[in-house]
């Protein structure tokens, strides 16, 4: 018998890097010196100005605080944020998420789904016109 392959995610053979910056090189940078290197929606986010909600948020992230827990989805993940833990609410429940370098100006709402998978059963009594003649018990 064959032996079964296990499928497994490929190493990271270099250090992160967005647009030509390591992570280190991102996380020194101010805030007008990311904006030309940003995506147009993250850009144009910011160019409106953060809500008091993300402020807030981003205040938390800078103070260094512990447990970090969150509504805010549509906050967008800046590179001071890498490495962090935060719980982002899911519209039921926290999702724990650690914030990896690649997820650098996505939003925080990505990595918790409000959706859960369906997963359907057979077909019930009467659903099909074959399962009319299944006797029932």
């Amino acid at each position: 018998m064959a032996k079964k392959q296990q499928k497994r995610l490929p190493r990271r053979k270099e250090e992160f890097t967005y647009h030509g910056y390591k992570i280190e090189e991102l996380q020194q940078m101010s805030l007008s010196e990311l904006l030309p290197i940003m995506p147009s929606r993250t850009r144009r986010k910011f160019d409106r100005g953060l809500t008091e909600g993300h402020e807030k948020l981003l205040a938390e992230f800078r103070e260094g605080k512990e447990r970090i827990r969150t509504h805010e989805r549509d906050m967008i993940i800046l590179p001071e944020m890498v490495g962090k833990s935060v719980e982002i609410h899911n519209g039921k429940d926290f999702l724990k998420v650690e914030i990896q370098p690649e997820a650098v100006f996505m939003f925080l709402g990505e990595f918790a789904l409000t959706r859960k998978r369906v997963s359907h059963g057979s077909a019930g009594i009467g659903a099909t016109r074959s399962s009319k003649f299944v006797p029932l018990k």
